[in-house]
C-alpha cells in the first residue's frame, strides 16, 4: 500500500464528493440490479429511486450514498485509484438498501424519500424477499468482482456486520417497551448504524491492499461517525423538516425513546416527569401533544445534550484517522454528516 500525504489543495464539497462517488460504483450497483429476476429488479429499481411504480424513470435519486463514498475515500486515502473500491462500495449500498427495505416494514413506515415504501406498494412479504435479494447480490458482488485474495476477508466482514445490524435491530425493536439508558441506547446505535459505516471505511481500506492497522483504524473512524450519524438522525426525527427528509417527523407520534428522548427522560427535570406521563400513553400522541412533547425534550436538555453527543463523536471519529493518509475527503463527509439536515 502507497499512503500519501495529506493535500494542500482545496478541500473539495461534499456534493463534490459524492457525485464522484457514485460515479465510481453506481455502474456496477445497476449491472448487479438488473441480473434479478423480475418482478425483483423493479421493486429494486423502484426502491432505489430509478423508476415509479410503473416502471416510468424518476429524478427521486437514491438518498446521500454516504456509505459506499465513505468506502470510495477510505481506498483512495490509503493511496489507491478510486476504482479499485467499485465493488465494495456497490456491496456496502446493497447491503444498507437490503436494511432499509426490512427497517421499514418493520416499523411499518409507509413514507422513504417522499413515496410509498416497498411494502406499502408490494406488500410486506414481497419487501421481505427484495432485502434478502439484495443481500444476495452483495455478496456476489464481492465475491465475483474482487481480487481472489480480497473475497474471504471482505465476505466475512460485510457478514459479521449484517449479524451486529441484525442485533441492533432486534435491540431497537423492543426498546419502546422499557425504559432504556443512554448507554444502552449508544450501543444500539452502535450496532444498527456505527456497523455499516465503520464496515464501508474498512472495505475501502481492505481493497486498497491497507495494512491490518490502518484498516482497524477506518473501521473506528466510520463507527464514531456512525454514532455521530444516528445522533444527528434522532433530532431530524423530532426536529426535520418532512420537505426536505422526504418522511414525516413522526418519532414522537410514534412515541419512539429516540436518544434526545432518553436523554430527556434520564434527566431528573420536572419537564422529564411531564414527558413520562405522555410516553406512558398507548395511543400515538395528537398535534398538541407532540408539539408539547418536543418544548418538554428541549426543556429538559434532551435537544443540546444530543447536539453535543453528535460534535464529540465526529470528533472522535476524526482523530481515528491514520496520519499520513490523504484524508481530505473523509473529513468533508464527517462534517457533513454533523451538519445534514436530511
Amino acid at each position: 500500500m502507497t499512503t500519501v500525504p495529506a493535500s494542500t489543495a482545496p478541500v473539495p464539497r461534499p456534493a463534490e464528493i459524492l457525485a464522484r462517488a457514485r460515479e465510481i460504483f453506481d455502474p456496477l450497483l445497476r449491472e448487479s440490479v438488473e441480473t434479478l429476476p423480475e418482478p425483483l429488479r423493479h421493486m429494486a429499481g423502484y426502491h432505489l429511486g430509478w423508476w415509479d411504480a410503473g416502471g416510468d424513470p424518476t429524478h427521486t435519486g437514491s438518498g446521500k450514498q454516504l456509505r459506499p463514498a465513505l468506502a470510495v475515500c477510505a481506498c483512495v486515502a490509503c493511496g489507491a485509484p478510486p476504482a479499485t473500491a467499485a465493488p465494495v462500495a456497490a456491496a456496502v449500498e446493497l447491503i444498507h438498501n437490503f436494511t432499509l427495505v426490512h427497517d421499514d416494514l418493520m416499523d411499518r413506515d409507509g413514507s422513504r424519500r417522499g413515496r410509498p415504501t416497498v411494502w406499502a406498494v408490494w406488500g410486506p412479504a414481497d419487501a421481505i424477499l427484495l432485502g434478502d435479494a439484495l443481500h444476495a447480490l452483495a455478496v456476489r458482488v464481492l465475491a465475483t468482482k474482487l481480487p481472489p485474495a480480497q473475497v474471504f476477508p471482505a465476505i466475512e466482514r460485510i457478514e459479521t456486520t449484517v449479524v451486529e445490524l441484525c442485533r441492533g435491530q432486534h435491540a431497537d425493536c423492543s426498546i419502546d417497551r422499557r425504559r432504556p439508558t443512554v448507554a444502552e441506547c449508544e450501543r444500539i446505535a452502535m450496532g444498527k448504524t456505527g456497523a455499516l459505516l465503520g464496515c464501508a471505511c474498512a472495505l475501502g481500506g481492505l481493497s486498497a491492499g491497507a495494512p491490518p492497522a490502518v484498516v482497524t483504524a477506518l473501521d473506528r473512524f466510520g463507527r464514531e461517525l456512525g454514532l455521530a450519524f444516528q445522533f444527528v438522525d434522532d433530532l431530524i426525527g423530532i426536529w426535520g423538516d418532512p420537505a426536505v427528509t422526504g418522511k414525516p417527523a413522526d418519532d414522537l407520534a410514534r412515541r419512539k425513546r429516540s436518544l434526545p428522548v432518553v436523554a430527556a427522560l434520564r434527566s431528573g427535570t420536572s419537564a422529564a416527569l411531564e414527558l413520562l406521563e405522555l410516553y406512558r400513553s398507548d395511543e400515538p400522541l395528537s398535534a398538541a401533544e407532540i408539539a408539547h412533547a418536543t418544548t418538554l425534550i428541549e426543556a429538559a436538555g434532551g435537544k443540546r445534550w444530543t447536539e453535543r453527543q453528535a460534535d464529540r463523536h465526529v470528533r472522535a471519529a476524526l482523530r481515528a484517522l491514520p496520519d499520513r493518509l490523504a484524508v481530505a475527503d473523509l473529513t468533508t463527509l464527517a462534517h457533513l454528516v454533523a451538519h445534514r439536515d436530511s
